[in-house]
């Protein structure tokens, strides 16, 4: 659907795939003080519905007819659908679908990392190479590792001993929120009929798991330590944790990372765009002490 001829008039019709995730949530409270309509694509409506508080259209990934009806009037589409095997397909089908819709404009939340068969990035360098052969406007946003992905470590860091696979690698952390004002951003930015911009958007630094141990050591006011271990033995401690073979893979995968430091660059591109610097991974662990104080 394009801008009228009233632009004061015009109200954009924002569609969100993905706004029960983390980043989905928070981007849905950012938009609600914006002038727009918004409506969540989800499998589950009565559930979006009461988490949201905003309008929803029930999708079926395994009917494409059912995208394109959610999808038809709205101009900009946000995707966000989370990891997951069917991650590829899925997004792709938002895709498609957007395409045939007619959509001004798709946003893709997608992940910093190199090229690589490991997964969820191979997913996210699949789903974009798709994205990028559509002869419509997108904008792909690059964050790095997000500082919650810690909270899956948190019952380790609380009996004063995390082991990890990470060894002298170092990691640059983003807040969720920083991800939402850049996602809101790149939604309601006018872009050209040919546009296809990315956004590497981080922290203000990055870190080491000693660093890292050293300042939940002094936030939790009492020692941290990090052992390091191999990959390989990385994975059987995940797997006799009882963690399925797939999740396994998947945290194993994000260690590697975190030992080559894969994901420790550091980008201006976030103050760039909202003229202040990221939040600072030390105020988000004040804000979060508590989960790593529970045993």
């Amino acid at each position: 659907m394009s801008q009228t001829s009233s632009p004061a008039a015009w109200r954009p019709r924002v569609a969100l795939a993905g706004a029960t995730g983390r980043v989905g949530r928070t981007l849905t409270k950012l938009l609600a003080d914006d002038s727009l309509d918004l409506v969540a694509l989800t499998r589950r409506p009565n559930e979006a519905r009461e988490l949201l508080g905003i309008e929803v259209a029930e999708i079926d990934f395994a009917n494409s007819k059912t995208i394109v009806d959610a999808l038809t009037g709205a101009d900009r589409l946000f995707i966000a659908h989370g990891t997951s095997p069917q991650q590829v397909a899925d997004e792709i089908a938002l895709i498609d679908g957007a395409v045939a819709a007619g959509i001004d404009h798709v946003v893709k939340l997608s992940t910093m990392g190199p090229a690589t068969r490991r997964n969820p990035i191979a997913w996210h360098m699949q789903i974009e190479a798709h994205l990028a052969r559509q002869s419509i406007p997108s904008t792909v946003i690059r964050p790095s590792a997000f500082a919650e992905m810690l909270l899956s470590f948190a019952s380790p860091i609380s009996t004063g001993t995390w082991n990890g696979a990470g060894e002298n690698g170092r990691v640059n952390f983003i807040d969720i929120r920083d991800v939402a004002e850049v996602a809101r951003i790149a939604l309601l930015e006018n872009v050209e009929p040919e546009s296809q911009r990315i956004y590497h958007i981080t922290g203000p630094r990055a870190w080491s798991m000693q660093e890292l141990v050293a300042e939940l050591s002094r936030v939790l006011e009492r020692s941290i330590t990090y052992s390091s271990r191999t990959l390989e033995e990385q994975r059987a401690a995940l797997l006799a944790r009882g963690l399925p073979p797939f999740v396994a893979d998947l945290l194993t995968g994000l260690e590697q990372f975190f030992r080559d430091s894969a994901l420790a660059e550091t980008t201006s591109t976030f103050e760039e765009l909202t003229g202040k610097p990221p939040r600072k991974l030390t105020d988000w662990l004040a804000e979060n002490v508590g989960a790593f104080r529970a045993a």
